[in-house]
């Protein structure tokens, strides 16, 4: 009986793992912190950006999706740097406001590098990935810049068969899980990703793959297994644009769209998000995940060193029967800031 229940359990997730969903992190502070999702934001900044963050994801449900992530990326050969208000706080200038954006011009060619570190675990699955990124920037007009650039590293997927022993007995050679002597319960894959950005002063646009390289990914090589599992390539399209309702208030309403082939009839998953700041300080927001639910954000800007944020997302499907939301936290530090970005800083 405990056979036929592994054997089982583990199909299904497998088979989930294809057919039915993301097999990436959703992230709903992605406005925060697009750099985790395209590699072509390293060095989009004139000083080190940091970033930590926690998701707990369908609060209350035994073996919800726990993720964290760091990220840190920094520019090379960006010599263009000048002070502003968005450095060091001058009286009577809002580094929010219409004179900066009436000022702003586009980045000088200059390279970036990065790196991230992603733990994401879902029940019984553990999934870790750790990624070096590299961009070129580059100016195409006076206030436009174009970046291009790339991830490479390696994913690890591990099972702890303890979560999936029904009697205890933890008997070693469950086909499903494979045998104890085999190593059949880690699995190293090589991790490929790329990616554009085209930004401005008031507007961005963006496109990347991640998991490019399509790879088998099974636990087993019974051949009862009719469908195998696989890493699939994940694609983001987003884009956003800045509108100055006053002097002190402005909104950036975004969107992102996620073509994963299986997750769905479309195999599409797009996202509208909008986000209130008040000058450098503060900000509100919200999203909608179509065909998932709505999520509530907010932030705070502190000085020219941290900035915190929070989402809270409830789900409109069947989960909310089971689930307490989910809870998203992102810490971020700029390490070095002296000198005001050429891009949209803290979109």
């Amino acid at each position: 009986m405990k056979m036929k229940c592994s054997l089982l359990t583990l199909a299904v997730i497998i088979c989930g793992m294809q057919v039915m969903g993301q097999q990436r992190p959703h992230y709903t502070q992605y406005i925060l912190n697009n750099y985790i999702l395209n590699p072509a934001l390293s060095g989009v900044e004139n000083y080190t950006d940091v970033k930590l963050s926690m998701r707990d994801q369908w609060v209350g449900l035994n073996g919800a999706p726990k993720t964290t992530y760091l990220s840190i990326h920094a520019p090379i050969g960006k010599k263009d740097y000048r002070t502003s208000a968005t450095s060091y706080e001058v009286p009577g200038q809002n580094p929010r406001g219409s004179y900066y954006w009436e000022n702003y011009t586009a980045a000088e060619p200059h390279h970036g590098i990065g790196g991230t570190i992603v733990n994401d675990k879902t029940g019984s699955f553990n999934r870790f990935t750790a990624n070096l990124t590299y961009a070129y920037h580059l100016g195409l007009t006076p206030t436009t810049n174009l970046s291009a650039g790339f991830s490479a590293g390696i994913t690890n997927v591990s099972i702890d068969r303890s979560k999936q022993d029904f009697t205890g007995t933890g008997d070693p050679f469950d086909p499903a899980t494979g045998a104890s002597l085999s190593g059949e319960l880690n699995k190293i894959r090589p991790d490929i990703g790329f990616g554009l950005w085209l930004y401005s002063k008031n507007y961005f646009i963006g496109a990347s793959a991640q998991q490019i390289i399509p790879q088998k990914l099974q636990f087993t090589d019974d051949a009862a297994f009719l469908t195998k599992g696989r890493l699939v390539p994940h694609i983001f399209f987003t884009a956003g644009y800045r509108f100055l309702l006053t002097e002190d208030i402005n909104v950036i309403p975004s969107v992102m769209v996620k073509y994963i082939k299986g997750s769905s009839n479309f195999d599409m998953q797009p996202e509208v998000n909008v986000k209130a700041q008040y000058r450098d300080l503060l900000w509100l927001g919200g999203s909608y995940r179509y065909q998932n639910g709505y999520a509530a954000m907010a932030g705070l800007n502190i000085g020219n060193t941290m900035n915190v944020g929070y989402a809270y997302d409830f789900t409109t499907t069947a989960l909310n029967t089971v689930s307490k939301g989910t809870h998203e936290f992102i810490v971020g530090f700029t390490i070095g800031n002296k000198y005001s970005g050429k891009c949209p800083r803290c979109w």
